[in-house]
This record gives structure tokens, C-alpha cells and sequence, in this order.
């Protein structure tokens, strides 16, 4: 039989590799950046990492990580400010961007659409193409101007989420955490790397839970 039009451009589209953008800002908490690179590239995804300068010290502070280390984990490093990388155009297809963590000034970047890093300009390209866009803001409290911005994005077409611990997955240490986190993070891009305990599915955790019922 035959094979219809179109049928090798569909062919070439399901052989493109999926490619992801991971940004970094400086924000507290580069770890999830670090897990979701690690994470991916097990997975098979191609990995595109855009570091903020701030970012790089916050490795300093809360990490034993030397960023050479950090930008091998990814399949391609970009500088933060080069402009004419390929992620900063729309025409570069990719599964879409997470930026973890995202810091207050690179969320207000991304919402203003006044950019000025790539990181920024990559995470815009990903709203003006409809790709998906997950920004893992990490700060507390919250003033009503940081709360307005979310709003501003979430109707523009983001996912707002906060590095939330999910405490009824039982994590033994900080590490687990971290990993069920960026794990329901890339859920959103319907990516399973097996490390979320699902609510539900996870045996031993209703195991515990029943078990807990029932304890006198």
C-alpha cells in the first residue's frame, strides 16, 4: 500500500528528538535545576541549560557543585547572554521550559516580556509559541505584587509551581523530596521517570497509610 501525503513529514516530526529548556536562576534552591538534569538526560531528553550570573553564586552557597560540573549535565550549555542562541528563537522546536527555581526578578522579566537575559528571552519565546512554560518561583512570603504577576502569567498561559514538599509521600531525607518534586514537575510534560509516589498507586504508601489508621 501506498503511503499517503504527508506521511514523511509526520515520519521526520515523530523522529525529532524531544528537547527541553532548563533555566536556573539565582533563586534559592538550585538543586531542583541540577535533579531535572540528571532526571532528564536518564530519560533521553535533550537538555538546553541557560544559567543566571546570580545563579552561579547561589551554586557557591548551597551546593558543592562547580558549574563545570552543573553545564555537563546538560546536552547544551548556553551563556546567559547570548541573544542569538538557538532557544531564543521560535523557529527551535522544543517540548517547552522549566525554570527551577525562578526568581522574583526573572518571573517579572518573563511577565512584562521585556527581556533581558536568555533565560528570560527563552522562557517569552516558549508563551509566543503556546509551548508549555512551568516556573518553579521560590519565595515566601508573597506581596500582592508577586501574587498579581503569577496571575498575569498563569492567564498568558504558565504553570506556577512552587517547589512544594509533599509530606504524605513519606520522604526519608531532603534528597527525596527534591526528586518527587521535579518528578511532578515533569508529569506536567507527561515525562514518568518512576520516582513520584503517586497517591493511590504507590503499594507501600498505602500500606503506611492504612497501617496508620488503624494504630491504636
Amino acid at each position: 500500500m501506498g503511503r499517503g501525503p504527508g506521511s514523511e513529514t509526520k515520519d521526520m516530526q515523530d523522529a525529532s528528538p524531544k528537547r527541553m529548556i532548563i533555566g536556573i536562576s539565582g533563586a534559592s534552591g538550585v538543586t531542583y535545576g541540577v535533579r531535572l538534569l540528571q532526571l532528564l538526560r536518564n530519560a533521553g531528553v535533550e537538555t538546553h541549560l541557560v544559567m543566571s550570573k546570580t545563579a552561579e553564586l547561589t551554586f557557591a552557597y548551597e551546593t558543592d557543585l562547580k558549574i563545570a560540573e552543573v553545564r555537563e549535565l546538560a546536552h547544551v550549555c548556553h551563556a546567559i547572554d547570548d541573544m542569538a542562541a538557538a532557544i531564543s528563537s521560535g523557529s527551535f522546536r522544543t517540548a517547552g521550559m522549566i525554570v527551577a527555581p525562578c526568581s522574583m526578578r526573572s518571573m517579572s522579566e518573563i511577565a512584562s516580556g521585556v527581556t533581558t537575559t536568555l533565560l528570560t528571552r527563552a522562557a517569552d519565546v516558549v508563551l509566543k509559541e503556546r509551548r508549555r512554560l512551568v516556573l518553579m518561583v521560590r519565595e515566601t512570603p508573597l506581596h500582592t505584587g508577586h501574587l498579581r504577576t503569577m496571575t498575569a502569567l498563569s492567564e498568558m498561559g504558565a504553570i506556577i509551581a512552587p517547589p512544594v514538599p509533599a509530606f504524605y509521600a513519606k520522604p526519608d531525607n531532603l534528597e527525596d523530596m527534591v526528586e518527587h518534586t521535579v518528578g511532578r514537575v515533569l508529569d506536567l510534560f507527561d515525562i514518568d521517570i518512576g520516582v513520584v509516589r503517586r497517591w493511590g498507586e504507590d503499594e507501600a504508601l498505602k500500606r503506611r497509610t492504612q497501617l496508620r489508621k488503624i494504630a491504636p
